[in-house]
């Protein structure tokens, strides 16, 4: 998922098979698959982030949102190895990431993303 915001995006497969749950996440997983993303309090890109990731859950049926405060979940942030905000994870329907990009959405990119996992 390439940035809006001109800084370079990092966006990788992951096939770690690392699953994610209602209760790392702080939220229930959406039925046929669930948009992670990691903020924090100070970040410009983060708002933006999170009005695409609204918005495409709101489309899209079966697709949940879930915003986690990147400071307050430390230990999550390092065993998934978030080094910036925003960072997102696509997750399936049984919570396993198999999508992670770094940087600012565009929310076309989001949507394909999605389509890989549905």
């Amino acid at each position: 998922m390439p940035p809006q915001d001109g800084r370079e995006n990092t966006v990788r497969e992951d096939g770690t098979g690392r699953v994610l749950g209602a209760g790392e996440l702080g939220a229930e997983l959406g039925e046929r698959a669930t948009l992670v993303q990691f903020s924090s309090a100070f970040c410009q890109p983060c708002r933006a982030t999170r009005r695409t990731l609204a918005e495409v859950a709101a489309m899209v049926d079966g697709v949940a949102h879930v915003e986690i405060d990147a400071e307050r979940h430390l230990g999550l942030v390092r065993e998934l190895g978030v080094v910036r905000t925003p960072t997102v994870l696509v997750l399936d329907r049984e919570g396993r990431i198999v999508r992670a990009a770094a940087g600012q959405p565009r929310k076309a990119d989001v949507i394909v993303a999605l389509g890989r996992v549905l």
